[in-house]
Parts: C-alpha cells; sequence; structure tokens
C-alpha cells in the first residue's frame, strides 16, 4: 500500500488523529465545530479527512456523547423587529461557532412557550436562549428544562430571579435609558411627559418606567397618574392608545414610549388626529430597530443595538458551553439616546 492510501476498511477518528498528530480529542473538537481550536489546526484536520475520505456521522456521534451542535432561540414576539435584528445577531454568531439555530416564537403566551420550549428540547440543543413571555414562571420552566441544558434569558427577569435559578441573564440597560429619554425631554422644556406603552406586569417595563420617574423626581415634578398610558407594546395598538393622551386638559406635550414599535404606532395615531411628531408633540422611543432611522419623521430613540446583543447573547451561551461550572452571569448592556427629528422643545408645541 503507497503512503498515501487509506487503510482498508472504515477510517476512524484514531486513524485521523494518527496521521494528524494530533490528538483523538483535538480532531473531535474540529468534527464538532468547537470554536476552540485554532483555524491552523482545523485546516490541517480537514486536509487529512479529505484525504483519507473519512465520513462523519453526526447523528450518532450526538447519540454517543450528548453533544449537539444547534442552540435553542424562543423570543416573545416575532412580529417586532427589534426581535427580528436580535435574531440575525444570534445566527450569525452561532454560524461562525459551527452551530445551528433553532427558532420558536411565544407570541407572548406562557403556555405557547412551555409548547414550544418542550418541542425543541426534543431536537436536545446544546443551549437555550430564551426572551421570556409575559409572566413567565421560573419554576415551572426550570421543571421542563431540567438542569442538563444550560440557558440564558434575555431582557426579562423571571419572577423567581434568573442567575439565582442557575441560569445566565443578559439585560438592556432599561432604566438608565428611559431616564435619559426623559431627562432630555426635560431640557427641552417639557413638564407634562407621558410614558407610554407596555405592561406594568413586564419587568422590562417597570424598569423604563423607574427611570422616568428617577428623571422626575431629580427634577422635582411628580407625574400625574394619567401620563402612564398601557397599552400592547405593538405598533397597532399603540395607535388605537393614543386618544388615552388627550382624555384630560393640561394633555401631555411629549412621551417617552416603550419601545420603537409602540412610538411609530403612537406617531401614526398622532397623525390620524391632526397631529405631527416633531411639530406639535414630542416622541422618544427605545430600541432603535433600522426603521427608526428612515421613518417620517425620524425617530430619536434609545439605541440598545438588537443585532449586536444577539451576537453578545449567543457569544454568552457558547462562552457557558465551554465552561459549564462558572457561576451564572448577569450582564447588562449599554444603551444611549440617538437624537433625530421626532422630538422637539416646548415652545414649538406651544406654538
Amino acid at each position: 500500500m503507497t503512503p498515501n492510501a487509506s487503510p482498508p476498511g472504515r477510517v476512524t477518528l484514531s486513524d485521523v488523529a494518527k496521521a494528524s498528530g494530533l490528538s483523538r480529542a483535538t480532531v473531535s473538537l474540529v468534527l464538532r465545530g468547537s470554536p476552540l481550536v485554532h483555524a491552523d489546526t482545523r485546516a490541517r484536520v480537514e486536509a487529512e479527512l479529505k484525504r483519507q475520505g473519512y465520513v462523519y456521522h453526526r447523528g450518532a456521534a450526538n447519540l454517543r456523547g450528548r453533544t449537539s451542535t444547534a442552540v435553542a432561540l424562543v423570543i416573545n414576539d416575532l412580529s417586532n423587529p427589534f426581535f427580528a435584528e436580535f435574531a440575525a445577531g444570534v445566527d450569525e454568531a452561532l454560524a461562525t461557532a459551527g452551530f445551528v439555530t433553532l427558532l420558536g416564537s411565544t407570541g407572548e403566551s406562557v403556555e405557547r412557550q412551555q409548547a414550544v420550549l418542550a418541542s425543541l428540547l426534543e431536537h436536545d440543543p446544546a443551549g437555550i436562549i430564551l426572551s421570556p413571555a409575559e409572566g413567565s414562571d421560573g419554576a415551572r420552566l426550570r421543571a421542563l428544562v431540567g438542569d442538563r441544558t444550560p440557558v440564558l434569558v434575555f431582557n426579562r427577569q423571571l419572577h423567581d430571579g434568573t442567575t439565582e435559578a442557575g441560569w445566565d441573564f443578559l439585560a438592556l440597560d432599561n432604566q438608565r435609558g428611559a431616564r435619559l429619554a426623559t431627562e432630555y425631554l426635560l431640557d427641552l422644556g417639557h413638564r407634562r411627559i407621558a410614558f407610554f406603552g407596555g405592561h406594568r406586569d413586564s419587568s422590562s417595563c417597570r424598569q423604563r418606567r423607574e427611570g422616568y420617574r428617577e428623571a422626575f423626581a431629580a427634577a422635582g415634578i411628580t407625574p400625574e397618574p394619567q401620563w402612564l398610558v398601557e397599552c400592547a407594546p405593538t405598533r397597532l395598538e399603540a395607535a388605537g392608545q393614543t386618544g388615552a393622551l388627550f382624555v384630560r386638559d393640561p394633555a401631555p406635550t411629549a412621551a417617552v414610549c416603550y419601545n420603537d414599535a409602540v412610538a411609530l404606532g403612537l406617531m401614526a395615531g398622532l397623525s390620524a388626529r391632526g397631529r405631527r411628531a416633531g411639530h406639535d408633540f414630542a416622541v422618544i422611543g427605545f430600541d432603535d430597530i433600522p426603521e427608526a432611522s428612515v421613518s417620517s419623521p425620524p425617530l430619536t430613540t434609545i439605541a440598545a443595538a438588537p443585532r449586536e446583543r444577539g451576537r453578545q447573547a449567543a457569544e454568552l451561551i457558547l462562552q457557558r458551553l465551554r465552561d459549564p461550572t462558572q457561576p451564572p452571569i448577569s450582564t447588562v448592556a449599554p444603551v444611549h439616546l440617538v437624537l433625530r427629528d421626532s422630538d422637539m422643545p416646548l415652545q414649538r408645541s406651544a406654538a
């Protein structure tokens, strides 16, 4: 047999490792698409795999080693452009590391969430990234997922805590973001500022409302109860609830919105009432979805970089897979104010 010929019979992992001058474990990492392998080593192993004609049975390997190259992503609202961007970021980062994304959407239903997770768990994902539906119960989720599959919770805290449950947590700086938006409107001279959209039972909404209240407290102002308007965080619901801002005089002259979808819906609702955002009513969103910069007028908002947050979430779950024994990590992602044209000084509103 010539030196370049493959040995008779089926080529094994040990054959490839011996010919490459590497350990069997290193070859196995390459086959599983591990990000821990250096690019030169990966190329060396892949060349030897090709030379020997090695055929990798991924399904059998998963069963033997209880490993998976899939990560489940469960989000609460696929119709929200923020989560479309977030999911794209997750998928980009996972693909770079050799993983695939299993996507599920709950539509803000805790029962649907249980069903989606149960279905995805049948595929034995390596980990789960979860943006919980409103009203999610941590104990119930843990009973379903168990202790073997790592979970990263995104943005919304569970009722009984996240890191306390042994799960990692990635949050937006909701409180600071809403405070920045409110402070900016106060600096423009507005004093009657609404917080518009979202549900108080959502932890992210509570945090944003708290930032709104903090800014008022620092200015020595007490917001009126009617300035807090609840609605589902969607464009359609926000447009339909616009009239709630004007049921009592004097009405607000500005609004900090729960998210960009709500802000865009509010701008449509204002237009239907003969008003214009940025002309006689100030509107600030939260998220900075791609549409925010091209809306009419372009939306002033709190930028949370949704695609970058998706990549960050994927990197955190991969970090957990590399080191399952590290303590639970809680990460708060920064936000910042992006000024465009949907706000204006109070003088313009009064005029």
